[in-house]
């Protein structure tokens, strides 16, 4: 589905704060609420808007031991080791990149040997050949 500027910026003003007001975003896009109601109606029905989320305090986050941890997949294990890692919750979000690793795991964990089991207990799923982790120090801006 092509996008046009206005659902661009819309999208960007939700994905900043997705419980701004209809009347808010309209004042910001210069639209009308009508027009600002049907545009996300229409984003919602096409599937582009999957749905909101919970954006966490900076403070808590910052408390938290977050990391990239690599992960290198054993050749037709990608499939189950998805499923596994959607089953810890500390494992916020997984990508699937290019290059020496073929996932990317962000994970979050109280303290840092928390974070270690964490990495272990990845490193322990069936179908996962290695893993490498990067602390994360601060995170400079997210949308």
């Amino acid at each position: 589905m092509k996008l046009t500027a206005a659902d661009e910026q819309l999208l960007s003003l939700l994905r900043e704060n997705a419980r701004l007001s209809t009347a808010e975003i309209a004042r910001r896009l210069t639209l009308s609420r009508t027009t600002v109601h049907s545009r996300i109606e229409r984003l919602e029905r096409r599937g582009v808007i999957e749905g909101y989320t919970v954006r966490v305090a900076d403070d808590y986050e910052r408390a938290q031991i977050r990391a990239h941890i690599l992960i290198a997949v054993l050749p037709r294990q990608m499939a189950s080791v998805v499923d596994a890692l959607h089953g810890i919750p500390e494992v916020r979000a997984l990508h699937s990149v290019s290059g020496a690793s073929d996932l990317v795991a962000l994970g979050a964990a109280p303290t840092v040997g928390d974070m270690d089991v964490l990495t272990d207990r990845i490193g322990a799923i069936d179908g996962v050949e290695r893993t490498t982790s990067s602390i994360i120090l601060s995170t400079k801006f997210s949308r």
